[in-house]
């Protein structure tokens, strides 16, 4: 229906018919969530997205308590998936960051940057496979 000046105006919906459901949160957890679990190797795609999927999985969840949204396990299961590259993500980076703060990491790095041919150098690797081991 057009106003005077042109301009359209949405009709209200007519009593007893129930607003379409609000999913969108529910699915950009999952697609989310997929994302993060498949790219969990990754700062960006482990932590930024696990907690992205997991923001957008709760807040679909609570629409889906409150009857605006109609894919709630949708959206549980995209903020579950996110936790879990999330937490696996921060597993590995706390790994790796162990790893290169470990004196033998700094043994090896200092053998490194003082070795003056291809030689010494496989030795100071040669060195580090070793004090890894033991």
């Amino acid at each position: 229906m057009a106003t005077p000046h042109g301009h359209s105006q949405q009709r209200p919906a007519p009593a007893g018919t129930a607003p379409s459901p609000r999913n969108g949160f529910g699915v950009a957890a999952l697609v989310l969530g997929l994302l993060a679990l498949i790219t969990f190797w990754t700062i960006f795609g482990g932590i930024a997205l696990g907690v992205l999927a997991l923001a957008f999985g709760v807040l679909g969840h609570r629409r889906k308590r409150r009857g605006e949204a109609t894919n709630g396990t949708m959206a549980l299961v995209g903020a579950v998936t996110g936790l879990l590259a999330l937490l696996a993500s921060s597993v590995m980076l706390i790994a790796g960051l162990t790893f290169f703060n470990s004196e033998e990491f700094k043994d090896y790095q200092d053998c490194a940057d003082h070795a003056d041919t291809q030689s010494e150098r496989e030795k100071c690797a040669e060195d580090f496979g070793e004090d890894v081991t033991e």
